[in-house]
């Protein structure tokens, strides 16, 4: 490509300026590009990390463990450029070393009281990217020209030539010559389910709030003392909480031995909570690691190898899944039995054998277990982790509230407490076994893996286990029972529309809960064909087309565009675009995340340094790198 080149980034959140940052990586005195960016919220943040929202919300990851910079530790093409965690960023902030970074009040007296181990707001999250994005913006060389639009695409035009003219909401055209889409979550149309839901309501006079994200949703119809349903106990449910608690009012305070306690203000409405589990997810681990360094055991390069060599279809459920599982066996025995010796009576080089030896599910293994390790809290099993009340029975509603809270306060123990610290060696495992998942290629997965087991019941077993919410969200919880302001349902919660509103019930619970509202506190489920983002749904209809897989068992859709490794949108007749690019959860990619920890050779750096490869050589602008 000859004269300056031309690139168009729909969207400017975090994907888009990690982007930008491996596209200018590579740039040099003699790159001539233009570079628009066009996004109705601020750059950096986006819409999910914007500056204008609630300060009570808050990450799930610690200081320490976020950034948006690639390090010694990442396997890709382009130049590695270091930068500070968000921790590092805070400490540069406080040694006045940062003159351009502008804190409001609360972001401000936040900053300075934050440690490596606290959980930031979304707030400050926005001040770091924003900071992000500017210090990009200024890297790029002399030849590079950057434009940002607070607009909206509207649709995306292509011409013979293969030239693109991008419509903006505001009217304007920019005529470019490569498009990156790099959305995050966006809103979608309702599902079935919700739109029966939200009919019903509405016939019969009673409240729904739907699949939303939840710093967006409208809650005002949830009223003061009224008694509202809360299906899901995610994250999304853990903001609804706090943003119906504190978030009218209400505040939290310790007594004098030191446990805390809820005022409430009046205002906030009486929260039933139920999910599948019937508990939330599990709190993110602030312990360190005290023995031998992690590693693969299990799911390791040649246990995959055997997988894909087989030559038969990959099946999650029978061929992946038990070796995860033993991989999570295998973190939490090796940091058990090399960190906290004194705990158990044997060594790890005598009992790893036993792990090998038997299968995860094996009653003789559990035995094994229990001949070695005499404290049951030091015990993990999988399928108990992962449902802790599959097979309970209780006696009424006051046994599920003894029952979930003495589960939550145990979880806390063994998450937060450095003599627990096995639980951050199962959290380790698990990103193990995560970026391990990665390497089996795609197609190779049966169709029920591709578009269910994977993105759905694996995601949310990884999220529930990994990406849970902050310690103290759970103790507020917590006091927020004690308080009789949220109640728990038990597990596997059935709602259904009653004469007196909807009746909420668990099959282990005699009983039924009736109330006049219903939350559906869970995000929207991706499907970029009914996204309300009119430029993904166009890229989806139109330009590209979303991932259907079909075999002879099974026949879906993942709702997402299809794309190659390099991030070329793939034509309905599944030649790649030469010219548009997409990433971000919408894609068939493997979906990342947008950030990552420090020094872990993220997947989300890679495929992010990967698609900034093929966008740069496509424009002619790459330059060499060293290997």
């Amino acid at each position: 490509m000859t004269g300056r080149a031309r690139l168009l980034f729909v969207g400017a959140g975090p994907r888009a300026i990690m982007l930008l940052e491996r596209v200018l990586a590579r740039a040099d005195g003699h790159t001539l590009l233009d570079i628009d960016l066009v996004d109705p919220h601020p750059p950096g943040a986006g819409r999910i990390w914007r500056h204008a929202q609630s300060p009570l919300l808050k990450l799930n990851s610690m200081t320490r463990d976020v950034t948006v910079f690639t390090d010694d530790s990442c396997t890709i093409e382009g130049p590695v450029r270091p930068g500070p965690s968000l921790s590092e960023w805070l400490d540069l902030w406080r040694a006045g070393e940062l003159p351009d970074v502008d804190l409001d009040e609360l972001s401000e007296a936040e900053a300075r009281a934050l440690t490596p181990e606290g959980f930031p707001t979304r707030r400050l999250h926005s001040h770091y990217l924003d900071w992000f994005f500017r210090r990009t913006a200024a890297s790029a060389p002399e030849g590079v020209r950057i434009r940002l639009h607070i607009d909206e695409v509207t649709s995306v035009r292509t011409s013979s030539s293969g030239q693109h003219a991008v419509s903006l909401a505001s009217g304007r055209v920019i005529e470019t010559d490569a498009v990156a889409y790099c959305l995050g979550h966006t809103e979608r149309e309702p599902d079935p389910a919700s739109a029966a839901v939200t009919a019903t309501a509405a016939r019969e006079g009673l409240v729904y709030v739907g699949p939303a994200f939840t710093a967006d949703a409208d809650l005002s119809a949830l009223a003061a003392g009224a008694d509202v349903i809360v299906r899901g106990m995610g994250l999304a449910a853990v903001d609804l909480v706090v943003l119906l608690t504190q978030g009218r009012g209400g505040r939290f305070e310790r007594d004098a031995d030191g446990a805390l306690r809820y005022l409430p203000s009046g205002q906030e409405p009486r929260l039933h909570l139920g999910s599948r589990r019937g508990v939330p997810y599990r709190s993110k681990v602030t312990s360190t690691l005290q023995g031998d360094p992690p590693q693969r055991d299990v799911l390791t390069p040649d246990a995959i190898a055997a997988l894909v060599d087989t030559g038969r279809p990959i099946d999650f459920d029978r061929d992946v899944w038990p070796l995860v599982a033993a991989e999570l066996l295998h973190g939490h025995y090796r940091e058990l039995f090399t960190g906290h010796p004194q705990r158990v009576s044997a060594t790890w080089d005598e009992f790893q054998p036993v792990l090998h030896a038997h299968a995860r599910d094996d009653p003789a293994l559990g035995d094994a277990i229990a001949a070695v390790v005499p404290d049951p809290l030091d015990r993990f099993d999988v399928a108990s982790f992962d449902r802790p009340f599959a097979d309970a029975e209780f006696a009424d509603a006051d046994d599920v509230q003894r029952r979930v809270r003495a589960h939550i306060a145990d979880d806390l123990d063994l998450r937060t407490t450095q003599e627990r610290s096995p639980a951050q060696g199962v959290f380790i495992a698990a990103l193990l076994s995560f970026m391990a998942l990665s390497e089996i290629p795609k197609e190779r997965f049966t169709a029920r893996s591709r578009a269910y087991t994977l993105p759905v019941r694996w995601h949310t077993f990884f999220s529930y286990l990994a990406s849970g919410p902050p310690p103290h969200r759970l103790e507020e919880l917590l006091a927020l029972a004690d308080a009789g302001v949220v109640r728990f349902l038990g597990p596997d919660v059935e709602v259904v529309v009653a004469p007196r509103g909807f009746a909420a019930s668990s099959p282990r619970v005699p009983g039924e809960t009736v109330a006049g509202a219903l939350v559906d506190a869970w995000l929207p489920a991706a499907d970029a064909e009914l996204s309300t983002n009119v430029a993904l749904r166009e890229l989806a209809t139109v330009h590209g087309s979303v991932l259907h897989v079909t075999d002879a068992e099974y026949s879906g859709s993942l709702g997402r565009v299809r794309v190659t490794d390099d991030g070329r949108v793939l034509l309905p007749d599944g030649v790649p675009h030469a010219t548009l690019f997409a990433i971000g959860p919408f894609t068939s990619q493997t979906e990342a995340g947008a950030f990552t920890r420090p020094a872990a050779n993220s997947l989300s750096l890679r495929q992010t340094d990967v698609v900034a490869g093929a966008i740069s050589a496509r424009l002619g602008v790459a330059v060499p790198v060293a290997p």
